[in-house]
C-alpha cells in the first residue's frame, strides 16, 4: 500500500482489492445508508446535532467490516479523500447491483 496514485481511476480498482469480503461490503453499505438517513434526519428536524454520528456511524460499521471480517487496514489511513470517494461509489454499484461477487 506504498504506492501513491495519481487519479481516483488508478484508486479504485486497489480499493475494490481492499474490499472483496461480501459481510465487509454489506456493512459499507449500511454505514452509508445509515449516514444518508442521518443527514436528511438532520435536515428534515433541522437538528444539527445528529450530524455529529454520521462520522461515528459511517466508519464504525466500515472498519468493523475490515478489522473482524477482511482482515485488513482500511485505506481510509493513507489514502482519506479517495477512499472516501471509493465508498461512495462502491455504495452506488451495490445499490445498483454492478460489483461483482
Amino acid at each position: 500500500m506504498n504506492e501513491r496514485y495519481k487519479c481516483f481511476a488508478d484508486f479504485y480498482p486497489f480499493y475494490l482489492s481492499q474490499h472483496q469480503d461480501k459481510t465487509c461490503r454489506r456493512l459499507h453499505f449500511i454505514g452509508s445508508s445509515l449516514v444518508l438517513l442521518l443527514l436528511v434526519g438532520a435536515i428534515v428536524t433541522n437538528n444539527g446535532w445528529l450530524l455529529w454520528f454520521i462520522p461515528v456511524v459511517g466508519y464504525g460499521f466500515a472498519w468493523v467490516g475490515h478489522f473482524i471480517f477482511e482482515k485488513n487496514r482500511p485505506a481510509t489511513f493513507q489514502y482519506p479523500l479517495y477512499s472516501l470517494m471509493g465508498d461512495w461509489v462502491m455504495f452506488a454499484q451495490m445499490l445498483r447491483n454492478l460489483l461483482k461477487r
